[in-house]
């Protein structure tokens, strides 16, 4: 096969940080070369950098056996090279055509757009992902799912010959991530060259055909899929071996929590579901089941129409998210980075914002009780960033969730909701968040834990919910579990239509 791309030798320096250390990296015509690492080992950095966002210090940038200077996005786009970040790079008021087309407009007479044309090409790209998404409205009403495919399809539209794909299937269910690989398959025969950035190591090998594992930005090693397995892997990226994927809960649940009855809004109906203290209960089910819209009504996101909640018996009237925390309600959203953080303040700010009363010393904040408060969850979650004055924006994905949590940690509350808790994030950092929320269901807190990921769900759930169109389809027990029976239930009422 022909070269595409080497990278050899890269390095990046930050001030006190070290995030590339001679790095290097080859991809042939028509291969699958993975890149896994945990958050922080120098991944993103390495993309950033061929995508011409950030530049390197050293190294060398081959191109088809000619050596490339990439100093901005648009060098990189000359040269083929097209890349889907986690972190969407959409602009959200334009529709998913425009986005689509962006910079690649089709014109008509007068120099007018051909909108009608851009609509017809964009859903016809979208079709052959396995989507159907109404490209004519604002990409800020669309699912993050939805959002994926339209980044997926923005690159494909570029023809690009080396295109980088970074945690692609984080938002994804089975049948569209089964899309997503087709569509691969189907690029690799063309002969362009996918980078493929996942922490889900069970994806690396069914779509893989070499990985490269970084560790605190220096390379460690790189292999045939054939010659190694996830346990391997797992050792070389967080330097120790695991001693399961899914640390086991074992605390019994106590009184019922959170009770919900005949909850009804939007696409819900009747909805009837108890949540006990000290029980991790699974919410199951395809994109479009029901399960972030039931959250985001017991925490006052969205309104209910019908039916009553309690919380520890008694009934609780929540109008708004505010409402929600003050009752010790707590949810950590799927889309961190949108409605989970603010970005542009320091860790510390997001760490005490929602239990500011705390700190209160007459009507002023206690610097020093903020400041302990917050340095004492940035230590306990072990938070990879110089101080807790460092801005969110500028820690990875893994650490972002860490933030959140730390919030929610420090609301002191009775029930959480974690929404896709470790979507886009590695190994390590999974396995620690697994046994906080073992650590909050042992001291009596109640937690409800959305996941399209299904392994993780068994993995970590005492019980599973498993919702279809709107409606709970069934509940099972630990004894229950398997993945055949919570897709049955998870198709259901589609099966009927």
């Amino acid at each position: 096969m022909n070269s595409l791309l080497r990278m050899e030798n890269i390095s990046k320096h930050y001030p006190g940080v070290l995030a590339l250390d001679n790095v290097s990296f080859d991809l042939t015509e028509g291969e699958v070369h993975c890149l896994v690492g945990e958050n922080g080992a120098g991944k993103s950095t390495l993309m950033k950098i061929l995508s011409g966002a950030i530049k390197k210090d050293g190294g060398r940038v081959i191109i088809n056996d000619k050596e490339a200077e990439i100093n901005n996005p648009a060098d990189s786009q000359m040269l083929g090279i097209g890349l889907i970040y986690q972190d969407f790079k959409l602009v959200q008021e334009l529709t998913a055509a425009d986005n689509i087309f962006l910079g690649n407009e089709i014109s008509k007479e007068f120099f007018f757009l051909d909108k009608k044309k851009m609509n017809e090409q964009a859903k016809l790209t979208l079709e052959q992902l396995g989507e159907k998404i109404n490209t004519d409205i604002p990409v800020d009403k669309l699912s993050i799912a939805q959002k994926q495919f339209v980044e997926i399809a923005k690159a494909l539209r570029r023809n690009v010959k080396i295109l980088a794909m970074d945690e692609p299937t984080a938002p994804l269910t089975n049948q569209e991530t089964e899309n997503l690989f087709s569509t691969i398959r189907k690029l690799k025969e063309k002969g362009t060259g996918i980078i493929y950035i996942s922490h889900r190591l069970e994806e690396i090998f069914q779509i893989g055909d070499r990985v490269t594992v970084l560790r605190d930005g220096k390379s460690a090693g790189t292999f045939n899929l054939n010659d190694v397995d996830s346990k391997k892997l797992i050792q070389l990226m967080v330097g120790r071996e695991l001693a399961e994927e899914f640390p086991r809960h074992s605390s019994e649940r106590g009184e019922e929590i959170l009770k919900l009855q005949n909850v009804e809004g939007g696409i819900l109906k009747n909805i009837n579901l108890e949540l006990y203290k000290g029980e991790i209960l699974g919410l199951a089910g395809l994109i479009g089941s029901g399960r972030s819209e039931l959250v985001r009504i017991i925490f006052g996101a969205d309104k209910k129409e019908n039916g009553k909640l309690f919380l520890n018996g008694k009934e609780l009237i929540i109008r708004s998210p505010r409402n929600a925390i003050d009752s010790g309600i707590a949810l950590l959203t799927e889309d961190r980075n949108r409605y989970g953080l603010f970005m542009e303040l320091n860790i510390r700010k997001n760490i005490t914002i929602s239990n500011l009363k705390s700190l209160l010393s007459g009507i002023f904040i206690d610097k020093k009780k903020e400041a302990d408060a917050s340095l004492n969850f940035f230590n306990q979650l072990k938070i990879k960033a110089p101080s807790v004055e460092t801005k969110v924006e500028a820690l990875s994905g893994g650490n972002r969730q860490k933030v959140v949590l730390a919030r929610w940690l420090f609301s002191d509350s009775q029930v959480l909701i974690f929404d896709e808790p470790t979507a886009g994030i590695d190994i390590g950092v999974k396995y620690e968040i697994y046994n906080l929320i073992n650590k909050l269901a042992d001291e009596s807190a109640g937690i409800i834990v959305i996941s399209s990921d299904l392994p993780e769900l068994i993995g970590i759930s005492d019980r599973i919910a498993v919702m279809c169109d709107g409606r709970i389809t069934g509940i099972l027990d630990r004894t229950e579990f398997n993945q055949e029976k919570i897709l049955t239930l998870a198709t259901k009422f589609l099966e009927e239509k």
